[in-house]
Order: structure tokens, then C-alpha cells, then sequence
């Protein structure tokens, strides 16, 4: 087919070894297509978004917010930008240390942890999220692949284990089955007085009136009913709804909110957002504001 991608470019397998392209991890290929002539990053993006979307569409609704726990500058960087395309918000944290600070303090729905980390590796950090009571799901990532060391990942409170090399859409269906499962535990839906937000199927009604929403309201609102009753400060927002290189401006926020209420509140005569001032936001019955 004319103007049809090649998949991967035929520089790319120039330089492969026998194994061939299927079995490299995503630090191979990002290694691999920075020495190859004609296969550097930038050349082939059009191949590498048709290599990472491959194995599912990005997902609508709010963002997924992953953290990720690897000390390959290059293979981090990689993983970052694919799981970004695929509409996922991401944190990298180069070490150990790093990554269980970020995960003690943030609120994440999936964690990717490496396990061969300088200092203190994988299997340590999992052991001391484990202890600390965080149950966000993790994936460990890791070359080895005896029995032994799959056991001990998993006795050590990671949800999964995944070998390299393997392949990204392989990674990314790991990633929303850990998802899947987590949400089985959750609420079916989320209700504040006559407002409910249904997570499993991304819907917000009022009433019983559906409401249209942008992704970026969506995660907005979840947040908020999630937290209902308490006020939110326009950092937990960003935090939350946003990646953390973005730089989102207070007036953004207020925007984003104000649509956002304007749809809630259509037509009602009890108001459920709220402005704090000087402090945030809150969901809930005028009376919960005044309190």
C-alpha cells in the first residue's frame, strides 16, 4: 500500500540481531535507533506511534496518572513519551529513593517499577510501599526471569512482573489490566446529592440528566467527588489532572472549573462547586459550604 509505514523501519532491522525487532525492550529500541543511520527518534515518529498505539486506543475520560520508577535516562524517556501518547499522565523518578517519595506523597493508579535500580532496587522500594500502606498496583519490570525471582517480586507486594525485553503494547496491556482490576474494588458510582459519576463507564449525570463532559472536566470532578465535603486546592488539581511538566496557571484551573460548573449547576437551584477563596475548591450542598 502506497505511503503505508513500515513496521519497524528497514534501517532499524539492518541493525538487529537475530532475535529481531519483536523481542527488544523499549530501552533496545530507543539504544538501537540512536546508532542506526535513519532511525533516530525524530525520523521514524510515524512509525513509532504506529508501534505504540498498536496495542490499544487511547482511553477517553480523565487522564491515568502513572508513575514511573527507572534509571536509564534513555528508556525512561522513551516509555514516558509512549505512555503519554497513549493519553496516560506521567511521573519519572530516576532512583529508588526518589520513586518511593513521589509515591508516598502523590496519589497514583498504577506504579512501573524497575527492579535493578542503583542503591535502593526495586524490591526494596516495593517492600517499603508495602509497608508504608500504599496500594496503588505495580508492575516490575526486570531482565530477571527464573522462578525464583517471579516469586520473589510478586511475595514482595508487586501486582506483576514483566520480562525484557518485551514488547511496548505488551506493556501498555499489562498496564490496563492492572487498572481493570483496581477498579473492581472502587464504588460503581460515585454520588453526591443528585450529581453521580459512574468511573466504570465515564459518565456524570444530574438528576438523572446526562451531562458532556471534556476529559479534562471529567478528571476535574473525580477528583473533587472523590474528596466531597473537603475543600481542594488548585495544586492537588493540577497535580492530579495535569502532567508534571505542564505548566498550568491558576487562571486555567478557574476556567476549566467555572465550565465545569456551569454544566453541574445548569438548571439547578442548589449549587454543588464551590470556590473557596484562597484555598480552592469544594463539592457539596450549599450547606457543606458553609460549614
Amino acid at each position: 500500500m502506497a505511503g503505508a509505514v513500515q513496521y519497524p523501519p528497514a534501517a532499524f532491522v539492518a541493525g538487529l540481531p537475530a532475535a529481531g525487532a519483536g523481542s527488544l525492550s523499549p530501552r533496545h529500541l530507543y539504544e538501537r535507533n540512536s546508532t542506526v543511520p535513519g532511525c533516530d527518534v525524530d525520523s521514524h515518529s510515524a512509525w513509532y506511534k504506529t508501534a505504540v498505539r498498536s496495542g490499544a486506543s487511547a482511553r477517553g475520560g480523565s487522564p491515568i496518572r502513572v508513575l514511573l520508577i527507572e534509571d536509564d535516562r534513555k528508556a525512561a524517556k522513551l516509555l514516558g513519551k509512549g505512555l503519554r501518547e497513549e493519553g496516560f499522565v506521567v511521573d519519572v523518578a530516576l532512583t529508588g529513593e526518589d520513586g518511593e517519595e513521589q509515591a508516598k506523597v502523590n496519589e497514583y493508579d498504577v506504579i512501573v517499577l524497575d527492579w535493578l535500580l542503583p542503591a535502593k532496587d526495586g524490591i526494596a522500594v516495593c517492600r517499603a510501599l508495602r509497608a508504608g500502606d500504599v496500594s496503588t498496583p505495580i508492575l516490575m519490570l526486570t531482565a530477571r526471569d527464573s522462578l525464583a525471582d517471579r516469586i520473589s517480586g510478586l511475595s514482595t507486594g508487586a501486582d506483576d512482573y514483566l520480562t525484557k525485553p518485551f514488547a511496548f503494547a505488551e506493556l501498555l496491556a499489562r498496564i490496563r489490566a492492572l487498572l481493570r482490576r483496581s477498579r473492581l474494588a472502587q464504588p460503581a458510582a460515585l454520588r453526591v446529592a443528585d450529581l453521580t459519576l459512574d468511573p466504570a463507564r465515564r459518565r456524570a449525570t444530574r438528576g438523572g440528566v446526562p451531562i458532556a463532559l471534556t476529559s479534562t472536566e471529567y478528571a476535574i470532578l473525580e477528583v473533587l467527588m472523590r474528596s466531597a465535603g473537603e475543600i481542594v486546592s488548585r495544586t492537588r488539581l493540577v497535580e492530579r489532572v495535569w502532567n508534571e511538566a505542564s505548566e498550568v496557571l491558576d487562571n486555567l484551573v478557574d476556567v476549566h472549573v467555572s465550565h465545569l460548573r456551569k454544566k453541574i449547576d445548569r438548571g439547578s437551584s442548589a449549587p454543588l462547586i464551590h470556590t473557596v477563596r484562597g484555598f480552592g475548591y469544594q463539592l457539596g450542598p450549599p450547606d457543606a459550604a458553609d460549614a
